[in-house]
């Protein structure tokens, strides 16, 4: 069953999803990188290139975009909505803007992508 995006039952089973799969190999360029995400009304992280629920002290970066993009981007791996929403002004960055780019050319580990598929499948 599928649970809505951002959702407090959709983040209960990503963290079930990931308890279950162990350890999750970061690729090296995302090890250290948290960025605070606000999509819509929702704080999440993107930890060592993990999304978590809520914003982490520290992270020098925050991202802010609506929730529906944020789910393109993030969960249906939309590379060029990201660029259309930050062209469109849909997207605004707050901080060091040099920790986006270690997004741009990390590649997921396959036990990233595996993990992915199965969020994927939760997701609604």
């Amino acid at each position: 069953m599928s649970s809505e995006f951002l959702s407090e039952e959709w983040f209960a089973k990503v963290k079930e999803l990931r308890d279950a799969a162990g350890p999750i190999e970061a690729p090296a360029a995302l090890a250290d990188v948290v960025i605070n995400i606000t999509a819509g009304d929702k704080e999440l992280a993107l930890v060592g290139g993990m999304i978590e629920e809520g914003h982490r002290d520290g992270a020098g970066t925050t991202l802010v975009l609506p929730a529906e993009l944020a789910k393109r981007i993030f969960i249906e791996g939309d590379q060029s909505a990201g660029m259309q929403g930050f062209m469109s002004g849909q997207i605004r960055i707050e901080g060091d803007m040099s920790k986006l780019m270690a997004l741009q050319s990390a590649r997921p580990t396959e036990s990233q992508m595996a993990l992915m598929k199965q969020v994927q499948a939760i997701t609604a």
